[in-house]
């Protein structure tokens, strides 16, 4: 395998500075690296439907809560990690594009529920499966045992960085 960015950089420090252990940089300064490359596929994939990750997500949200595919905005946030104005901002573009739908909530008169219009189920459906095939097409680089390996690994990795329940 050739040399990327990663073992270039790393490969100075350790000219530079060959006290410091750089050698955990090799796997996270990769994974810093692959995040926003991931990122930048998906919102090309999703262009083509019109929305954005962030958007993609919300509807996601509504999507897997189950029928009615309805939502309280404060609970929709709090999946989403937004602000009660991100979560505001991302409700209305996807209401004016006819995707999901405020409703008068039953049990708070002052509140609303979000609901996913039949519209939005089918767009983030076509738009979660062509994202799902785009990562299968990247991901046949590997076998399966190295994506099961990878999978295991990551989740291992990312159990230790998000706070516990």
């Amino acid at each position: 395998m050739t040399d990327d960015q990663i073992d270039e950089v790393l490969g100075s420090w350790r000219s530079t500075r060959p006290s410091i252990d750089t050698g955990p940089l090799e796997v996270t300064g990769r994974l810093s690296r692959i995040g926003p490359l991931l990122g930048r596929r998906q919102e090309a994939v999703f262009s083509r439907f019109g929305v954005n990750r962030g958007e993609v997500g919300a509807l996601s949200a509504l999507r897997v809560s189950g029928p009615p595919h309805r939502l309280s905005p404060t609970r929709l946030g709090r999946g989403l990690m937004l602000s009660s104005a991100g979560v505001t901002s991302r409700i209305d573009r996807l209401e004016r594009r006819g995707l999901v739908r405020r409703l008068p909530d039953p049990d708070d008169r002052r509140g609303v529920i979000v609901e996913l219009t039949d519209e939005g189920a089918r767009l983030v459906d076509e738009a979660v499966a062509a994202v799902a095939e785009s990562d299968r097409q990247l991901l046949a680089r590997l076998d399966a045992d190295e994506i099961a390996q990878l999978q295991a690994l990551l989740k291992k990795l990312l159990a230790s960085l998000e706070p516990a329940d």
